[in-house]
């Protein structure tokens, strides 16, 4: 039999186990008192300075048509399914939430921009938020082209973005 080397014989220090449980202590207790107290730390802080209305629906050839709900349903955008991957990864990921809670596809998502440089999608059905920025910036500028692009004249053809 071979002989334990003889460190392994040797405890662990005993000042090094203290200081990991109260770093893990204090963390839950930090934690437990912000879940308890009520506080909201996903709300953005800034104010809201372009909100829209918008409605997604899928096309035959992949593509994502999105509309401008206050606008009369007119046209935004048309997104290619070539270049709209996170747009409908993440539209599909808040429709399966509206499916499992039984919602059509009818009510707006509500897309908005904040003074302090946050964009948010939100479902106003369900509750639930999406915080673009956390995707980057090639992600996010996605969404913020549909903030900034108006609506498609009353009986103009849509046209896909490149």
């Amino acid at each position: 039999m071979s002989e334990v080397p003889e460190m392994l014989n040797k405890p662990f220090p005993r000042g090094a186990l203290i200081g990991a449980a109260v770093i893990v202590g204090f963390s839950l207790a930090l934690a437990a008192g912000v879940r308890l107290s009520g506080m909201d730390i996903a709300q953005p802080t800034g104010k809201a300075v372009t909100v829209r209305d918008l409605n997604f629906a899928d096309r035959s050839d992949g593509g994502v048509i999105v509309t401008d709900a206050d606008a009369g349903n007119r046209t935004v955008d048309i997104v290619k399914p070539e270049t709209g991957y996170f747009l409908r990864a993440t539209m599909r990921t808040l429709a399966r939430q509206r499916h499992r809670e039984d919602i059509g596809a009818e009510p707006p998502f509500r897309l908005t921009g904040w003074n302090d440089g946050r964009l948010t999608l939100d479902d106003p059905t369900t509750g639930r938020r999406v915080d673009l920025e956390a995707f980057g910036e090639s992600n996010e500028i996605v969404f913020a082209k549909l903030l900034m692009t108006p609506p498609a004249p009353a009986g103009a053809a849509p046209t896909a973005s490149p």
